[in-house]
């Protein structure tokens, strides 16, 4: 059986700067293996990307390889990192000088997925980034230790932002979440525009967790844009999506472009509002039989959401604990060796591999919503217009910019 330990931030940071605390080797083959999920427990990215559906996801992974690996058992941890780097960064480092943690994973918000991949690696532990959009994880700020697992804020323009211009949809103006996911998908969607021919007629930036976005929506309204672009994601998406109906702006001829949209959304905000929405995704629950099957045991096991996230966790993890069997070790440098050599081939990802510079290259897929007389249930919601290939999703190798490529 798994043993489950709920931590919450505020105590492991309390904890961490006391005196006297023994220190435990960061990545060291110590008779335990311990999984660390930091993520948005509360906050606004809580329902789809993180949560108790990201906990869910870990713990049945971990239950399913059998509850221990190389005859130590699997314990699951789990903290709210509130999304702010510095409770991110004190909890990632009282879980690894303290208390053993073997790798972190979740880590939704990249200005988070940034710090702790950072800071792990100086101390030799993995971290696997399943919430973080940021194509930086794997390009400047890439690490030895750090692995982006599901999709980029490369991969997700590539599906959508080419529907639409290809469409006929050429005018662009963003409304952008002002942090390192923002502003890396805004730019990673403009280059997509603009090689198609497309142009952006303006931009503005909002704060993480905004509640009223008329102001934004007003500048995006009046700014002629055909297309206006979400770069933000959660709650934040859903809010703007909810008001800039209220506005009438879809209504009044322009068409709303949600960058990182999740099937947790689609549900929250109604095929009333969203049927016809396109949007890229790494995994769809009704894509195959194996995926019908994981989503059916998921949601019996305290799964929350189907959604892409929650499948990379399991994925991730089950990835993993495989590497450690593999390796004969859970010391970090095997572990992560024998992730890279192994590929990913599961109800997730199938045919995936993990990159030297930690990306895993797998197929991205474009949805579209429903409309509500096509749905036959809760999660019946979307279905997949095209496949996308992960040489044609992602950068390339060559492409990403991480200095480790290079050297």
């Amino acid at each position: 059986m798994v043993s489950v330990q709920r931590v919450l931030a505020g105590c492991v940071m309390a904890a961490a700067v006391g005196v006297g605390l023994p220190a435990q080797a960061a990545g060291n083959d110590d008779g335990q293996v311990k999984l660390g999920v930091l993520g948005d427990m509360s906050g606004v990215y809580s329902s789809g990307f993180s949560g108790d559906g990201a906990v869910a996801a870990v713990e049945m992974a971990a239950e399913d390889f059998g509850g221990e690996v190389l005859g130590k058992p699997i314990e699951v941890v789990s903290a709210d990192h509130q999304n702010k780097a510095d409770v991110a960064s004190a909890t990632a480092r009282a879980w690894i000088d303290r208390d053993g943690v073997d790798v972190i994973m979740d880590l939704t918000n990249s200005a988070v997925g940034l710090a702790v991949q950072n800071l792990a690696s100086e101390k030799g532990i993995i971290t696997i980034n399943t919430g973080s959009a940021t194509s930086e994880l794997t390009g400047a700020s890439c690490t030895e230790y750090g692995i982006h697992y599901g999709y980029d804020t490369h991969a997700l323009p590539v599906g959508t932002a080419t529907a639409i211009v290809k469409n006929g949809g050429k005018k662009w103006f963003f409304i952008t979440a002002d942090y390192a996911f923002g502003h890396s998908l805004e730019k990673n969607t403009r280059a997509v525009v603009e090689e198609l021919g497309g142009s952006v007629v303006g931009s503005v930036n909002a704060p993480l967790n905004t509640n009223d976005f008329s102001s934004y929506l007003l500048q995006a309204q009046s700014s002629g844009a055909q297309v206006i672009g979400l770069a933000n994601a959660g709650q934040d998406t859903t809010n703007a999506v909810k008001q800039a109906n209220e506005f009438g702006i879809v209504s009044g001829g322009q068409q709303l472009a949600g960058m990182l949209v999740l099937l947790s959304d689609i549900q929250s905000l109604g095929l009333d509002t969203t049927a016809g929405l396109q949007f890229t995704t790494g995994w769809y629950w009704d894509r195959d039989e194996d995926s019908r099957e994981w989503t059916e045991r998921y949601l019996d096991n305290g799964g929350t959401t189907p959604t892409s996230p929650h499948a990379a966790l399991y994925s991730a993890t089950m990835a993993y604990l495989k590497a450690v069997e593999a390796a004969g070790t859970d010391e970090s440098d095997a572990v992560r060796e024998a992730m890279g050599n192994k590929p990913i081939d599961d109800f997730f990802a199938q045919g995936g591999t993990i990159r030297d510079d930690g990306l895993l290259e797998h197929d991205m897929y474009l949805l579209k919503a429903k409309q509500p007389s096509e749905s036959e249930g809760r999660w019946d919601l979307a279905t997949i217009e095209r496949t996308i290939p992960g040489d044609r999703a992602y950068a390339s190798l060559a492409e990403s910019g991480c200095p480790r490529v290079a050297e």
